[in-house]
């Protein structure tokens, strides 16, 4: 099953209702995060943007050649990558010059968020095994899902300390799973094309 499954029209549908859904979450996260002054919402709202376009991207590649999938995941780790060390850097900008999160807010936005992540998860599980590309699509939405709790942890976190360093810990926790994540899809990637490309494995 997951050797025709980039190709297969359920596939594509899902990567669709992804892109679209990720797109929307985008828009009122970021909002959301801005008016919260909420380090974490913000973070996530990145991240949904990048996933659109991973989404985006798979949805382009779906039916090509091996190769040309593992290039693109290749493109999506270096993604997932450059957005967790930009999240260490704006925390780390954030704890110097201060911030004063609304927990309410974070809490039904990162609700709402875990919802649609969950909802997108469970499409995707059948396809957490597949090629690098497929790979890299389903370990956007788990970390996704991972990040939502952790964001609703870090609601409860500013309304009970009244403090903003819980929100400012979840923005790295999502970072680092971002770069973790990373690290996976680039080298199954690499696997992939060093066997169409035996050349490279050296």
């Amino acid at each position: 099953m997951n050797q025709k499954a980039h190709n297969n029209p359920r596939w594509r549908a899902i990567l669709w209702i992804a892109l679209l859904a990720n797109a929307a979450m985008f828009l009122v996260e970021i909002v959301a995060g801005i008016a919260a002054d909420s380090r974490s919402l913000q973070a996530d709202a990145l991240d949904f943007l990048g996933d659109a376009a991973n989404y985006a991207i798979s949805l382009g590649v779906a039916g090509m050649a091996l190769a040309w999938r593992a290039q693109a995941a290749l493109v999506k780790a270096a993604t997932m990558l450059a957005f967790g060390l930009w999240v260490i850097g704006y925390a780390i900008f954030a704890l110097i010059v201060g911030a004063n999160p609304e927990p309410q807010t974070m809490g039904l936005i990162g609700m709402l968020a875990l919802l649609v992540n969950l909802a997108i998860a469970l499409l995707l599980f059948r396809y957490r095994q597949g090629d690098a590309n497929m790979r890299s699509v389903w370990i956007c939405s788990r970390n996704d899902a991972i990040g939502n709790c952790a964001v609703l942890a870090a609601a409860l976190g500013v309304f009970g300390t009244g403090q903003a360093w819980p929100d400012l810990l979840v923005a790295v926790i999502m970072a680092t799973l971002a770069i973790w994540g990373s690290i996976e899809v680039f080298g199954q990637a690499r696997d992939e094309l060093a066997a169409t490309h035996p050349g490279m494995s050296s």
